[in-house]
């Protein structure tokens, strides 16, 4: 019997050594999480460290957080009280204003708790609703980049036909189908999510509930969720890539064209903000989730998701203001006014 005893507790703690996050949590904790049969809440870690360590984080996070929002909601003050303004490319831009506030609302003020330790535990729902939403803003971030980027390739390869073209009405439909379109694409996803069973340890090793750290706890098959993670990827980041990649690719083929320096120069101006905000965005976004099974390091997904969801929504507004010309007036314009 005691050799029998012994046995099981060398297989429990085996099996405690095989657990994700074992160097974060110890087998007492770890056997006291296992005991229920369904997980109701999860406890967020967020960053490990000294209190003025996250106190420092706090801070930084706050400051960008209200930086971001001020940012882009100036810019969409800002297009909608001139009326220079008023074409389609920025009320594309606007709706990425819009989308990046909520997009960064959906994370910081959370993430800000769990480094506190004021508000780390998030209910299960919670934490489904968290992912939804920050899938789906993401999702339809990548189409609404492509649709700038088709934009761009309206207005420099058929500049005479662009008004036409690119109308009102279309430019609204554009706008509505990638919204639609980027919540659509994560319900499968996030229904799948939901299915899942976590009847073991609790922790998730991040600051917000992302689909790796739920996969790492789920007991159940995450088979699953992993192909159509995957296959999600493909369809929204890919396909939404390819077609800014074409668009530019037909771009820069027209600009080579122009005779003058000053009109290649002056052409290029009109989208070089919009490729900085593209190679940033998909360079993280691809890292992160177009990858077969969820095998990246939780803590390299953690730095990476810091720059993919603070950082790049704070560099957005001072990427188009300070890369445009036609921004950088309204705004001298409008304080010249006060």
């Amino acid at each position: 019997m005691a050799s029998s005893g012994g046995e099981m507790m060398l297989h429990e703690e085996s099996l405690f050594r095989s657990f994700p996050l074992a160097e974060l949590v110890d087998l007492c904790t770890w056997r006291d999480m296992g005991n229920t049969t369904t997980v109701q809440e999860f406890i967020l870690l967020g960053f490990p460290g000294t209190w003025h360590f996250r106190v420092s984080l706090v801070v930084l996070f706050a400051l960008m957080y209200s930086l971001t929002v001020t940012g882009n909601a100036s810019i969409i003050a800002l297009v909608w009280a001139n009326r220079n303004l008023h074409t389609p490319m920025y009320f594309f831009l606007c709706n990425l204003s819009f989308l990046e506030i909520w997009y960064i609302t959906g994370i910081v003020p959370k993430a800000m708790g769990v480094m506190l330790g004021t508000s780390q535990t998030i209910s299960f729902r919670l934490c489904i609703l968290q992912l939804f939403f920050l899938f789906s803003l993401g999702s339809t971030e990548c189409f609404l980049l492509a649709v700038m980027a088709y934009d761009r390739y309206l207005a420099i390869c058929y500049p005479l036909r662009y008004n036409s073209l690119m109308n009102n009405v279309f430019s609204a439909q554009l706008a509505l189908g990638s919204w639609l379109g980027g919540f659509l694409a994560i319900s499968l996803l996030a229904f799948l999510t939901s299915r899942l069973t976590f009847c073991g340890p609790k922790v998730i090793n991040h600051f917000l509930c992302d689909i790796d750290s739920c996969l790492a706890l789920s007991c159940t098959d995450t088979w699953p969720v992993e192909l159509a993670t995957f296959l999600v990827s493909i369809i929204v980041v890919v396909v939404s890539c390819v077609v800014t990649l074409v668009s530019y690719m037909y771009i820069i083929s027209t600009i080579l064209r122009i005779q003058s320096a000053q009109g290649r120069k002056k052409a290029f101006s009109t989208c070089s903000a919009h490729l900085t905000v593209v190679t940033i965005w998909y360079s993280s976004i691809i890292f992160l989730y177009v990858k077969p099974s969820a095998q990246n390091s939780l803590d390299l997904n953690k730095l990476v998701n810091i720059f993919n969801t603070v950082v790049t929504p704070l560099l957005n507004p001072f990427i188009y203001t300070l890369r445009n010309k036609e921004v950088i007036q309204a705004l001298e314009k409008a304080f010249q006014k006060k």
